[in-house]
């Protein structure tokens, strides 16, 4: 029983630690056995035995250097190691670093990764741009009379030409490879003749209307290229987004091309819209 005094009251806990054995150590081998003595809820004293297996590892020079500095203070007569009325033993935590160069690797990874998944099973139709196969589309059965008689028309044109072209090339090169300007090849009248073409010829220009805003000047030469030689091609822009303002116009190099297209194409779905293909007003002629 822990000791009271005179009026019968327990004295305080450093009191009755004086009364208490004191505690052995023993150690054999690579065990140690550590008996302690205490009192429980009940105020009976209770030996509290403790045992713990010795282990050595190899630690860093400065760490084995510090283990064996001389203790001081209540711990002067304490023997070598951690004692635990004084110290608390806490596991190795061991922390990994990671460098900013890793993470801003791992992040473009991802994002490679990711842009690879969604490109992945995109297919976009050359005649209506929908997700699917050219061959699969339902516009299909009523562009492909037409293509394929167009498409004949052109061969025909082009094997005609091909002399010509090839001709051209050299003068185009001139001798050793030099560019000849225009006006400097053979059969030029004089200089800065072509500049008067640079305008919009209103007779062979077709406008588009009720284009989609996702439209892009390849989308349309796509569209219109079947018809015959297209020479220029102008979509209307926003100044500010520099989003298409849905309507655009083709000049054609011959008046029976644009005519076919706008026979064909006025009315035609595209893009989930209807077009309007019609001949261009005149520049100054107000709608």
């Amino acid at each position: 029983m822990a000791p009271t005094d005179e009026h019968g009251q327990k004295s305080s806990w450093a009191d009755d630690l004086l009364d208490l054995p004191p505690p052995s150590c023993v150690v054999e081998g690579t065990t140690k056995t550590l008996t302690e003595y205490t009192y429980d809820e009940n105020d009976k004293i209770v030996k509290v035995i403790s045992t713990f297996r010795i282990e050595k590892r190899q630690v860093p020079k400065a760490i084995a250097l510090r283990k064996g500095w001389k203790k001081y203070g209540q711990s002067v007569n304490d023997p070598p190691g951690p004692n635990s009325a004084t110290t608390i033993v806490a596991e190795d935590v061991t922390m990994q670093f990671v460098t900013v160069k890793d993470e801003e690797e791992a992040e473009k990874d991802d994002v490679k990764k990711k842009l690879l998944d969604q490109a992945k099973g995109q297919v976009k139709c050359r005649l209506c741009r929908e997700d699917h196969w050219t061959k699969l589309c339902p516009y299909k059965e009523q562009l492909d009379p037409l293509r394929t008689s167009l498409m004949g028309e052109d061969k025909e044109e082009e094997s005609a030409s091909a002399p010509a072209s090839s001709t051209g090339g050299k003068v185009l090169g001139g001798s050793g490879g030099k560019y000849v300007p225009p006006s400097m090849r053979e059969g030029a009248n004089k200089r800065g003749e072509s500049m008067g073409n640079r305008g919009r010829d209103d007779a062979i220009t077709v406008r588009v209307t009720n284009l989609s805003d996702s439209t892009r000047e390849q989308d349309l030469q796509d569209l219109f290229s079947p018809f015959g030689e297209i020479v220029r091609i102008y979509l209307a822009r926003d100044k500010n987004t520099g989003m298409p303002k849905g309507f655009a116009f083709i000049n054609f190099l011959r008046k029976e091309e644009a005519e076919r297209a706008i026979e064909v194409l006025n009315g035609f779905g595209y893009d989930h819209l209807i077009l309007n293909v019609e001949w261009a007003r005149p520049s100054g002629t107000q709608s």
